[in-house]
């Protein structure tokens, strides 16, 4: 359920079929979590349930920070199912070679990628997008979908903006 401007409404983005006008709802509804005087990590897990609720193909959204001094990221805030994977080496899986090459990286089929950490079985495709404040990558919003080849150029827009977003209030 969204909440925007008084009216809710019920529905879920399905499978790349959002246009530009759902693409624009979804940056106004991450912009008034953003705007809202909550603390960083009630929004940042805002964002995650906001979008494994309202995206249907998002079905694991979280977010991973550097650890510290650590060449490694540490899980902070996320929703879907249970991870073992709260510590990623940098290079390691996708979320490490992100932490590394500071570049998006989209996995459309994860049985294909030879570094991929395996995050259960029904994963079929991810998408990492790193975030940075003052040039420098502090961290990733990280999905996971149980559909293979789904990830589309309006999911790296979508996220990239969120990162954007999100630096602004980590800075």
């Amino acid at each position: 359920m969204l909440f925007h401007n008084n009216i809710y409404f019920n529905f879920a983005f399905s499978f790349n079929e959002y246009t530009k006008m759902e693409l624009k709802v979804l940056k106004q509804e991450i912009d008034r979590i953003i705007s809202s005087e909550d603390s960083n990590e009630n929004t940042l897990q805002k964002i995650c349930d906001y979008l494994e609720r309202t995206v249907s193909y998002y079905d694991w959204v979280g977010f991973y920070f550097k650890n510290g001094t650590k060449n490694e990221l540490k899980l902070a805030q996320y929703t879907g199912e249970e991870t073992e994977h709260t510590i990623i080496p940098f290079g390691k899986g996708i979320c490490g070679q992100v932490a590394m090459s500071n570049e998006n990286f989209v996995v459309q089929d994860v049985s294909e990628q030879e570094n991929y950490i395996s995050c259960g079985w029904k994963v079929k495709s991810e998408i990492v997008i790193p975030i940075f404040v003052n040039e420098k990558n502090i961290g990733q919003i990280d999905i996971d979908s149980h559909t293979a080849n789904i990830f589309t150029e309006k999911d790296e827009l979508l996220l990239e903006y969120i990162c954007k977003k999100i630096a602004l209030i980590l800075n």
